[in-house]
């Protein structure tokens, strides 16, 4: 699809809030919207419903924001937000580094030829084949999050070429988010406690494969994640001090001075008008200063920062657009709009009550606009898209919906409940539209059944 979009003369940002959407979206003829240049409906009577559209110039920018922000810095795209080939030649032509939690997203860079030393391979339960893989790459770091993963990593290290690794540590701040995504405190599965000395433990555990004539190991850094949709800069600043502090303690204790710090990532993304967003800049100003005071206090120099966004790369730059199928009105009570995806497509809404919003698309219309709830098709009761949006009153079916900032866990956490295919992703930029990952066919889900 090329040049095909029509933008009006008068054009003017997204209704909804700049902040949610891709930044090139635009209003269109007869009540659309454009996103790269490319008309949404016209994506849709192309490629069909529903369809993720993502905005390849707008992940470029905010890769790029990061690095303005923070330059000397090492930002690694954390790539379980979304991530498929084209996905990784982006942030690779942008500079990024690329955060990996998978043998299967290892796959798909080494696939790619993303370098192996700008990999950080994560996972709480790495497999063996995991570990095999990463080895055979050469990643540049393996974050190690439990004893016997440490052990399994040195036994299968090449001899004579240490694996750098991380340890990851939980550092006991609450980041104030959703249980479901709070990994910074006790009590959850990531990590080696720093109050309960777990963590202290592991840094014996590595440098015993370090410190001897044919190290396995190297005790690159330290690495802590305190979860998702973070909005506080002071909750990364306290991390810091308190990782800096067993930094120090490393040094007097074994004379190990570690080059590295890695922050994680969780940086909010606002889905909603009003919603509180992440202050990139203040973010930057804080962490900074505070690391190179901490490393002042205990005689430290200051290490290498990463930091590992994904949704705050990704997120706007999605939309996702849906058909309607049908309308229930139940007068006094609530108003549904059965959609042609829903929880397959987007289980963010049944897991951890994310909100949403959405607005109709592809025709114009002067009615009134009245609260509904945006539901989808699958047998669940939980599965909604949005609750009580203002949507216009003569909405219809066949009418086309577009959900904004959706570029980040949707596709990546997508399934085929139901036997529902998922959809395409479709990427668009200066007024062009192409297939990054096709729709999946029922054919798809039958060749994988060899029970007959």
């Amino acid at each position: 699809m090329k040049n095909q979009v029509r933008v009006s003369s008068t054009t003017t940002p997204w209704p909804l809030t700049t902040t949610m959407t891709p930044s090139s979206a635009t209003a269109a003829d007869e009540g659309d919207l454009a996103v790269g240049g490319v008309r949404l409906a016209e994506i849709a009577a192309t490629y069909g419903t529903p369809a993720y559209v993502l905005d390849e110039a707008d992940v470029r920018a905010r890769a790029r924001a990061y690095r303005a922000a923070l330059p000397e810095a090492e930002i690694a795209y954390a790539g379980k937000a979304f991530l498929c080939r084209a996905m990784i030649g982006w942030i690779q032509a942008e500079g990024l580094s690329l955060d990996v939690c998978s043998g299967g997203e290892l796959a798909l860079a080494r696939h790619v030829g993303f370098p192996a030393e700008r990999i950080v391979l994560h996972g709480n339960a790495k497999t063996p084949r995991d570990v095999q893989d990463a080895l055979a790459y050469g990643v540049g770091r393996v974050v190690v999050d439990s004893t016997y993963e440490i052990t399994q990593l040195a036994v299968a290290a090449h001899p004579g070429r240490p694996q750098k690794v991380l340890i990851r540590v939980t550092p006991g701040v609450d980041a104030h988010t959703h249980a479901a995504v709070a990994t910074g405190i006790e009590d959850q599965k990531f990590g080696f406690s720093l109050s309960a000395g777990a963590a202290a433990d592991a840094v014996r555990q590595v440098l015993h494969w370090q410190l001897t004539e044919r190290p396995a190991l190297e005790l690159a850094g330290l690495h802590c994640h305190l979860g998702s949709q973070i909005t506080s800069v002071d909750v990364f600043a306290e991390a810091a001090r308190r990782l800096i502090a067993l930094m120090a303690w490393i040094r007097d204790e074994y004379g190990v001075v570690l080059p590295e710090l890695d922050l994680g990532g969780g940086h909010a993304v606002g889905y909603c008008d009003g919603d509180p967003d992440f202050d990139l800049e203040q973010y930057a100003r804080t962490v900074r200063a505070v690391i190179a005071k901490a490393c002042r206090q205990h005689r430290l120099p200051v290490p290498r920062l990463t930091v590992e966004p994904g949704r705050a790369i990704v997120a706007r730059a999605g939309v996702t657009l849906y058909r309607v199928l049908t309308m229930k009105r139940n007068p006094g009570i609530r108003t549904f709009v059965a959609v042609d995806g829903g929880m397959s497509d987007n289980p963010r809404p049944a897991l951890y009550g994310s909100a949403y919003t959405a607005r109709l698309i592809g025709r114009a219309t002067t009615a009134a606009s009245e609260p509904m709830t945006v539901v989808g098709r699958h047998c669940e009761a939980g599965d909604v898209i949005a609750r009580d949006l203002p949507l216009p009153s003569d909405l219809r079916p066949g009418d086309l919906l577009a959900v904004p900032c959706t570029g980040a866990y949707q596709h990546s956490m997508a399934s085929t409940y139901n036997q529902v295919c998922r959809p395409p992703v479709i990427a668009v930029r200066d007024g062009v539209a192409r297939v990054l990952i096709r729709r999946e066919t029922l054919e798809d889900l039958q060749a994988r059944d060899v029970s007959l």
